[in-house]
Formats: structure tokens, sequence, C-alpha cells
């Protein structure tokens, strides 16, 4: 049995004063869950100048026979 794998990208702003106050990843996570996806963790993809995670991809599977 195979996997079939869906990464979204999510910005999370990456600095100490300006955090991810909105929770876009909740939603992404509830929305793709809903949809038989499960989520698997996340990569981060881009980093500000000091160092914080700019943007990250959420990585959520399902079988293969599952997937469309």
């Amino acid at each position: 049995m195979g996997y079939q794998y869906q990464y979204v990208r999510v910005e999370f702003g990456g600095g100490a004063f300006f955090g991810n106050q909105s929770a876009e990843h909740r939603k992404v996570i509830d929305q793709y869950a809903a949809d038989g996806w499960r989520y698997v963790g996340w990569v981060p993809v881009t980093f500000t100048s000091h160092g914080g995670v700019e943007s990250a991809d959420l990585v959520f599977e399902k079988p293969a026979e599952q997937a469309e």
C-alpha cells in the first residue's frame, strides 16, 4: 500500500515580535482532516534574517487508493 502526499504552504511571520497570530495552520489542518488527509508534520521552507521560520509546508498523507 502506497501513500499520496499533499504539501500546503503556510506563512508564520518568523519573528519574536511578529508571530503567527492568525493560526492559519490550524484551519488548514482541520480542513484537510475533514477531507480524510492525515497531518504528518511540517518542513521549514523560508527563514528570516534572524533565523526564525517565515514559512513552512504542512505535510498530509492518505492511502493512495483513497486520494483524489
